[in-house]
């Protein structure tokens, strides 16, 4: 399998340009002196959709041929894919047909709608959103764009750290949360073909660490019944993103429920940014301190900002008590 190539990022860095966000890059002092490092926050949560999904199904559908984009896109989703796949969808002006579970939530329904996509529900297990999305493309033709299981995909994902690189090109270390992989396999192209030497490091729950097991083991393992608030990173590598990882991320550090929550809440009250769970699985390698980072330059992919404000993990948590 061919990995992708730095001149694809760039070349789908110019594809997007239009229609994505060049996010901005912040520093907080107080979170600085905390983890004892200088941390600069690659901040996709201020990326259209919410969150940096929005980078690759924009370079996919804008990659399409005219003859392919005339049949629309489709995937499964219920998600900030399915969000991204539908807004990137609008701006060519061509259809997408979103295959939904019957039990997302109805916020993400709503928006997945609003942005224009045609929803298909099904129940919630992987064979019947399989099954449904088959029925989708022979019914239309439609091109499947996968969440993150494609080239295309993955460099559109990689168009973030190349933007990071361009802000702060003396980077020591590039961290990145990783559940399919998606994000963090074009991460770890963009930062180690710019520059030479540069660290690149996945973070993923403890709860959810089938990307740790699967580098440590040398193959693939499933993610099983993961049990974390991090819901962006509950799915399994591919082959594909799995042998970028392993053979451009330097290692994947897992982190604490507790620590996810502290590092988000911090970040919410010391640097006034709102991220999801997903984003402060990076924040709380720093956070956690189980690599010795200290006095390193450190960029930090803040993957999204979608929140369910009604369900905030700190307040939850204080009710339990």
């Amino acid at each position: 399998m061919i990995s992708p190539t730095l001149q694809e990022i760039r070349e789908a860095a110019q594809r997007i340009k239009p229609h994505a966000h060049r996010t901005p890059v912040m520093t907080n002092e107080n979170l600085n002196e905390r983890v004892g490092a200088k941390v600069f926050l690659k901040c996709e949560n201020f990326q259209k959709v919410g969150a940096f999904k929005f980078r690759g199904a924009c370079n996919a559908v804008f990659s399409l041929t005219d003859e392919e984009a005339a049949r629309g896109v489709c995937t499964h989703s219920s998600g900030n894919h399915a969000q991204a796949l539908a807004l990137a969808a609008r701006m060519r002006g061509i259809a997408a047909h979103i295959v939904m579970p019957e039990n997302a939530p109805q916020v993400k329904k709503d928006a997945v709608a609003g942005y224009g996509g045609k929803i298909s529900y099904c129940e919630s297990t992987l064979q019947a959103r399989e099954a449904t999305l088959r029925r989708v493309m022979e019914s239309t033709g439609a091109a499947f764009i996968h969440p993150y299981d494609d080239e295309r995909v993955i460099v559109g994902q990689g168009t973030a750290a190349l933007e990071l690189l361009a802000d702060v090109p003396d980077l020591d270390v590039v961290i990145a949360p990783v559940g399919g992989g998606g994000l963090l396999s074009g991460t770890s192209i963009a930062a180690t073909e710019t520059k030479r030497g540069i660290r690149v490091i996945g973070a993923e729950p403890e709860m959810a660490d089938d990307a740790f097991r699967s580098l440590q083991a040398g193959k693939v393992f499933p993610s099983d019944n993961p049990k974390t608030i991090a819901d962006g990173l509950l799915t399994s590598l591919s082959d594909r993103t799995f042998s970028i990882i392993q053979s451009r991320v330097e290692q994947i550090v897992t982190v604490s429920e507790q620590g996810i929550v502290d590092a988000m809440k911090f970040i919410w009250e010391r640097a006034k940014i709102v991220i999801e769970p997903s984003s402060a699985v990076a924040v709380a390698v720093l956070w956690e301190k189980k690599i010795d980072l200290t006095g390193l330059k450190v960029g930090v992919i803040l993957s999204g900002g979608n929140v369910d404000l009604g369900k905030l993990p700190w307040e939850s948590r204080q009710g339990d008590r």
